[in-house]
């Protein structure tokens, strides 16, 4: 009998381990894998089809169901869905490494010597830059463009703001835009001194230069979008959401991603211009898996840190001044009425108090009796306390860490410390709103996502300062955080079915990274390398 038994339970042992098993591309073992899913569950291994997760559990379970033609052992690394960068600048990202690179600069003095430099190296016809913030330097003042003037007269110079709201230009530019002393702009400031341009061009004039630049030709606009990519995959950003593309550069994007020269999923928000937004609102809303066009980026105001933002109150250094409002509040909500009677998303930046209120007046009656809309607001920067209830309806904070812990030591000389209560209030967004998508507005800041995570929770700058965060009551849960750059990103962009999260049926998008920021000290998460990057399962970096 006990023979029988024995011959029995080893049949039953020889039929088990021949036992056939699914096929599938990719098998992932020996991981700590945070899925982010709804009970944020961790996991060891997972299995992938076709691009997609096919089913995710124990090292044990995986292997015993599925065989792979790739079996990828990570020996504990940490795994985290794709990181999605739910606002940034990814055209402009690629276009800035064909400019002359601004940011760090301490002085005039220094933004003057790349200048140079870069014209020598390059010889452009015209000299772009951009990165430069007058905060950094010593006076803080706004320059003008004698220097400019006397090494570059007949070269047009445009050198960006590291904001993007704000130019500082040359007589050349100057004359071939037809601004001087007497020319006004209802949306924007042309700075004078002795009634006559410096060259600093604040928001609306800005546009008056572009009209009359030479526009870059197809083979910098392919070579922008690939060495963006190439930067963002070695970050572990999978997705991005580019906050305001034109019509020509969108169908770009599609053309080089169906050939497969381009492998970044791109949440496209369209641009504000009227040609634009009819020619796709026209159309509804594209998602080919890749490429997402379903949203119109809007310009409510400025930036705080040109004094472009639109404030309730004066500046409190600059009394009398209260910001400009680059799109005119009539034009918002007419615009918010016709983009509500499509399938689109209204996203708009919103910096100032004045200029989020506004925004969220015209949400709510273009939205009223409209279900999950799910209309965002790009920065969501300084808002009323009395105000914030406006998120408890559906309207969504797209927010970027890194601007509170780059502003912090100088917002306060702009708004006083009443006003800082309802600034950079991350945790009080999304306490109201419950979701809280976070970007990190890219070029402005670093592309890296673990400064976003790292500022979200610590409130602190690179160099640990200060000593207890920033506003610290308004920092995030670490959970909070990856949710913020993963899931509720995706939700942000009408996603979460597809990405987000490492779940059966999603897209197989993921990441390694050589340290877990979930549990180590925060001052080391800054310090986190990726070690691959993986779009539809397919390493990419």
């Amino acid at each position: 009998m006990k023979k029988a038994l024995f011959s029995l339970a080893a049949l039953v042992l020889v039929l088990s381990s021949c036992k056939k098993k699914e096929p599938v591309d990719v098998v992932v073992i020996n991981a700590n894998v945070y899925t982010v899913n709804d009970n944020f569950d961790k996991a060891t291994s997972f299995a992938i089809k076709d691009g997609r997760f096919v089913a995710v559990g124990s090292m044990a379970d995986i292997s015993d169901k599925y065989s792979a033609r790739e079996i990828i052992d990570v020996n504990g690394k940490t795994v985290f869905p794709g990181f999605i960068d739910a606002h940034c600048h990814f055209y402009g990202l690629g276009l800035n490494q064909q400019h002359a690179d601004l940011r760090g600069t301490g002085s005039f003095e220094e933004i003057v010597e790349r200048i140079v430099t870069f014209n020598r190296q390059r010889q452009p016809e015209v000299i772009f830059g951009r990165g430069w913030d007058q905060n950094d330097w010593e006076g803080r003042d706004f320059p003008d463009n004698h220097v400019l003037d006397s090494l570059f007269p007949d070269i047009p110079v445009v050198l960006e703001r590291i904001d993007g709201h704000a130019y500082m230009v040359n007589s050349k530019v100057l004359r071939m835009a037809g601004i001087d002393g007497k020319t006004t702009s209802e949306n924007g400031q042309i700075v004078l001194r002795n009634e006559k341009p410096t060259g600093i061009l604040i928001d609306g004039p800005m546009r008056l230069v572009d009209s009359v630049l030479p526009p870059p030709g197809r083979k910098i606009q392919v070579q922008a979008l690939q060495d963006a990519e190439k930067i963002c995959f070695s970050y572990g950003l999978t997705t991005v959401s580019d906050a305001g593309l034109g019509r020509e550069v969108i169908e770009l994007i599609d053309s080089l991603q169906r050939m497969e020269a381009l492998n970044m999923r791109i949440y496209a928000m369209v641009s504000n211009n009227y040609k634009d937004v009819v020619y796709f609102l026209s159309r509804g809303v594209k998602n080919t898996g890749k490429l997402h066009v379903g949203s119109v980026k809007v310009y409510a105001d400025g930036a705080l840190g040109s004094r472009g933002a639109a404030l309730k109150a004066p500046y409190t250094d600059d009394p009398g001044h209260h910001g400009a409002m680059v799109t005119p509040v009539k034009d918002i909500e007419a615009l918010a009425i016709k983009i509500a009677s499509s399938g689109f998303q209204m996203n708009t930046h919103a910096i100032g108090d004045s200029a989020n209120i506004a925004v969220l007046r015209a949400y709510d009656k273009a939205l009223k009796g409209k279900k999950d809309r799910r209309w965002r607001i790009e920065h969501a920067q300084i808002i009323s306390p009395e105000d914030l209830d406006y998120f408890g309806k559906g309207i969504i904070p797209s927010v970027q860490p890194t601007h509170a812990t780059s502003d912090m030591y100088w917002a306060q000389d702009r708004l006083g410390k009443e006003r800082m209560k309802g600034a950079y209030a991350y945790k009080t967004l999304l306490d109201k709103a419950g979701v809280i998508a976070l970007g990190t507005d890219f070029p402005v800041e670093e592309v890296n996502p673990f400064y976003t995570f790292y500022a979200a929770v610590s409130r602190k700058d690179l160099k640990g300062y200060p000593e207890g965060g920033f506003q610290p009551e308004d920092g995030l849960s670490r959970e909070e955080a990856l949710k913020g750059m993963t899931v509720w990103a995706a939700y942000a962009n009408f996603e979460e079915n597809e990405k987000g999260s490492i779940e059966k049926g999603k897209l197989a998008d993921f990441i390694i990274v050589d340290k877990n920021i979930m549990e180590i000290p925060l001052q080391n998460i800054p310090e986190t390398k990726v070690e691959g990057t993986f779009v539809g399962g397919k390493k990419v970096y």
